[in-house]
């Protein structure tokens, strides 16, 4: 069993600020910092760092994504289907980070927006029935994407992150794990609750596995009729950016280690909370040994 991630790779202009800009305002920053990120590096990423053997898939700017190919290489990521591509931008973010850790993002595609079919059906040529394939919502062609992977009885895990007209156009019905948070969640289905809102998407969705994250509410699981729940840990927030990317690689990668939901829940609430409480993206993303640290000094 192979885990493929089919994900963005982004260069983030990380800004402090006060508070998040509104339209018509001009506010200085405190400070600036480029990191590299994108939803597919940082879940690549919280793969490895947690243990699970990772393959990405991408695509970077030959001018611009050094950075990118730096973190990569410097961790245990396989990039053997990994493109560099002449003459493009790498995708990019302006991120602004408030007093209180909260972040917004504006992301430009650049070279994640380039994957053809091609790179597709060459790299999918090299999985398998029941292998992973992990996707975020800031590539192209992900319809295409789900429908070879389904078609070759892969397991698809699918964070529709960020939420957009696309989603809908892409063939849910195939998708094994959906990582949401609450936004997410409520653009999917409706619910008055968490937990109502929970049981719609499993209503929805019958086959597949849900897991909702809640901000400080927490975290859900939900297959059928399981449920499960797991509050956050508290720690001082410094910066979100990666929290949802961190908690989707840690929940993976437990859960395909055969833990159960409950435990799985935790240890990626944990790396989550690791993660905030440093600035940055991929830089942010605990090691399996700081999380187990972590998790021996807390009782929750």
């Amino acid at each position: 069993m192979k885990i493929l991630n089919f994900g963005s790779l982004n260069i983030d202009y990380t800004y402090s600020v006060d508070h998040i800009l509104v339209g018509g305002e001009t506010l200085s920053a405190s400070d600036r910092n480029v990191y590299a990120g994108g939803k597919g590096l940082n879940q690549s990423l919280a793969l490895a760092r947690s243990g699970a053997e990772v393959w990405h898939a991408g695509a970077i700017g030959e001018n611009d994504g050094h950075i990118l190919l730096e973190i990569l290489e410097t961790n245990p990521i396989n990039l053997e289907y990994l493109r560099i591509l002449p003459g493009v931008p790498s995708g990019h973010t302006f991120i602004q980070v408030d007093k209180d850790g909260q972040n917004c993002i504006l992301v430009y595609g650049g070279s994640n927006h380039l994957i053809t079919y091609e790179q597709i059906d060459e790299t999918l040529s090299n999985f398998d029935q029941g292998d992973y394939l992990l996707l975020q919502n800031e590539i192209n062609e992900i319809p295409y994407l789900m429908q070879e992977a389904h078609s070759k009885g892969m397991k698809i895990v699918l964070n529709p992150s960020p939420f957009d007209e696309k989603i809908e156009k892409m063939p849910l019905q195939y998708v094994d794990f959906f990582l949401v948070n609450e936004i997410e969640a409520a653009q999917l289905a409706e619910g008055e609750s968490d937990e109502e809102l929970l049981d719609q998407l499993v209503k929805k969705f019958p086959d597949s596995h849900v897991i909702m994250t809640v901000g400080s509410g927490g975290s859900y699981y939900a297959h059928k009729t399981i449920r499960e729940y797991h509050d956050i840990f508290d720690i001082q927030v410094v910066d979100t950016t990666a929290a949802g990317d961190t908690f989707t690689g840690y929940f993976l990668s437990s859960y395909l280690e055969g833990k159960n939901p409950k435990d799985c829940l935790r240890i990626a609430s944990a790396a989550s909370a690791l993660a905030v409480s440093k600035a940055g993206a991929g830089p942010s993303i605990p090691t399996l040994q700081e999380v187990g640290k972590f998790l021996s000094k807390v009782n929750l």
